[in-house]
């Protein structure tokens, strides 16, 4: 086993999450990307980094966007273990028990955002990383057209991992 999985696997435990819980829900391991570029730094300075491929889909889906008249923004994108480790850490700080955090977020070392190869999109006027946004014209566009950039949504309603419905977050998938 690699020091980067023991790594993981200490935290997990730390957290309360058990190998059972992780095999139950039949989560995918990602890695944490090894090269990133920002791919878009958003109006309050923050830098969204993105694998070199990832960012450059991204630009190429932002721009035919645009074009059709509809405004796409990063909310968030590449995203480390210990980041990870204290959004978990926070929710069980405010009260929630881990089988509802575990609908909300995915556990360190089992975010797609570790990849450099998640995104969380929203839409001027529309509250970031809320369902409200699968009524706005920017999500008909992405269902639409986001497969042409390789990015596909990754947590649909009723979805097989049993994460809640996220119609802001969108995965590339490489060629």
């Amino acid at each position: 086993m690699s020091n980067g999985f023991d790594r993981i696997r200490q935290e997990l435990a730390a957290l309360g999450i058990t190998d059972e819980i992780i095999v139950a829900k039949g989560l995918p391991f990602h890695a944490e990307a090894a090269t990133l570029v920002v791919a878009e730094t958003d109006a309050r300075g923050n830098e969204h980094l993105l694998i070199p491929a990832a960012a450059q889909a991204w630009q190429e889906m932002k721009l035919a966007a645009r074009d059709d008249g509809i405004a796409i923004e990063l909310v968030s994108a590449f995203r480390s273990i210990e980041r990870q480790v204290g959004i978990i850490r926070n929710k069980l700080e405010k009260g929630l028990d881990l089988d509802t955090i575990l609908t909300l977020s995915a556990p360190p070392g089992y975010s797609e955002h570790h990849s450099g190869c998640a995104i969380d999109i929203n839409t001027p006027g529309c509250e970031p990383t809320e369902e409200e946004f699968d009524g706005t014209e920017a999500f008909a566009w992405l269902c639409q057209h986001a497969g042409r950039f390789g990015f596909t949504l990754s947590y649909p309603r009723n979805n097989a991992l049993g994460f809640i419905y996220e119609p802001w977050h969108w995965f590339f998938r490489q060629a």
